[in-house]
């Protein structure tokens, strides 16, 4: 008898853990409270970046981050609240941004961003899929020397992890994008990221789920948790009651509003990213991240997408026009012959990105339930972690040897 395993949450990390799932024999459900056709899995960048090593929480980024509190169009923003919840993050979070623990979580998030590139591989290689997925690299676009050195940095500690990192010209970028009009003084090229666009990825896996017997609930939110003997034996909705031989936490920012109902504690924030999609020819045809903006800039399937900010506020899907307009002005500042439109500001969107303390996401079984996996707190890696923490998830479950190490990922480390 198939074992029944509902997943909460049906963003990139609850898809592609039915997924994987559904490929052992598993009956999956997933169940979520909005529609699946908006959030953080839908309005991100669609990196696949292993480039991407050194944690948010790192030396000098508290320090940047209260002088960073003074500009409404800041890159990072934290609101200050007297929260509980957001006071013990932040606590955690200083604990975390010290030189030894981030050299510790560099490989491992290296691990988990690489293994999640090679599965992207392997399912478009399936002939299941026909989504967009190319590898071109990405482009960390500075204009002043300052942020060049920092960059190289970053680029030099990558080269000893055994990425291919270089550190061009800004005559050299004009070569590789000779249609684009960028104006910086140089680039750090990673030429082991990959890009996708997220729409097209998430349609097509709700397709082949629901056409592969995994039912999926939407419109419809987890109001309680029936525990007894360590175990979920029910998750109730305000629909239904459903039993539940296992269950899967991969609610992103939602995740510690049920884990509380658990007794469990997951410190996760919010962090909310903005993007404004360009569907009109720009030139650019390599992913690029405007280094001193924080602007990622993806071209994807029929548009360039601007993406970024950081902006720790709690869980709320306002559009802030100021942080909205600094993106837009990124932009024209490195592109020269891009100019966003009223138009193409007024229809951007945000999403919720779920952070942890200290960089890394939380991924396996909690000690309190016997039957509970956490898989959430991604931060700006869920869409390159999308698939490697749903082979993780489908190991887990199955009693399997996990493809990676999960002791830096478990959901009760302290920090």
């Amino acid at each position: 008898m198939k074992k029944d395993v509902i997943i909460i949450g049906g963003g990139i990390i609850g898809l592609c853990s039915a997924y994987y799932l559904q490929k052992e024999g598993y009956q999956v459900t997933i169940i979520d409270k909005g529609d699946l056709t908006s959030g953080a899995s839908f309005v991100n960048a669609g990196y696949i970046t292993p480039s991407h090593i050194i944690p948010l929480a790192a030396p000098g980024m508290i320090t940047k981050g209260i002088k960073w509190m003074l500009n409404p169009s800041s890159p990072f923003y934290v609101k200050p609240r007297f929260d509980k919840d957001f006071l013990q993050w932040s606590l955690n979070f200083k604990k975390s941004a010290t030189t030894s623990k981030v050299e510790k979580a560099i490989p491992i998030i290296k691990d988990i961003n690489i293994l999640g590139r090679e599965l992207y591989k392997e399912i478009k290689a399936s002939g299941d899929f026909n989504f967009h997925y190319d590898r071109k690299g990405l482009l960390m676009l500075y204009k002043t020397d300052k942020a060049g050195e920092e960059e190289w940095e970053v680029g030099r500690r990558a080269i000893k992890e055994g990425l291919n990192v270089k550190n061009i010209t800004s005559d050299e970028v004009r070569k590789m994008e000779p249609n684009a009009n960028i104006d910086c003084k140089g680039a750090v090229y990673f030429d082991s990221d990959a890009h996708m666009t997220p729409k097209e990825f998430m349609t097509e896996m709700i397709s082949y789920l629901v056409r592969n017997e995994v039912r999926i609930y939407k419109n419809e939110a987890v109001t309680d948790l029936k525990v007894s003997e360590n175990k979920i034996q029910e998750v109730i909705t305000s629909k239904r009651t459903m039993k539940a031989d296992e269950v899967i936490l991969a609610a992103g920012s939602w995740s510690p509003l049920l884990t509380k109902k658990l007794g469990i504690k997951i410190p996760i924030q919010a962090g909310k990213g903005y993007r404004i999609n360009v569907e009109r020819d720009t030139g650019i045809s390599i992913p690029a991240i405007l280094v001193e903006a924080k602007v990622a800039v993806t071209p994807m399937n029929g548009f360039t997408r601007f993406a970024g900010t950081m902006e720790i506020a709690g869980i709320n899907n306002t559009i802030n026009p100021v942080r909205v307009n600094a993106i837009s002005k990124a932009a024209s500042d490195y592109y020269k012959d891009v100019e966003i439109n009223s138009k193409e500001i007024e229809d951007a969107a945000c999403g919720l990105r779920p952070c942890t303390p200290d960089g890394l996401p939380y991924i396996g079984r909690v000690n309190k339930y016997k039957n509970l996996t956490i898989a959430t707190g991604h931060a700006m890696m869920g869409w390159s972690c999308g698939p490697s923490t749903g082979k993780l998830v489908t190991e887990i479950i199955s009693d399997k040897k996990t493809s990676l190490n999960l002791d830096p990922f478990h959901p009760d480390r302290t920090f």
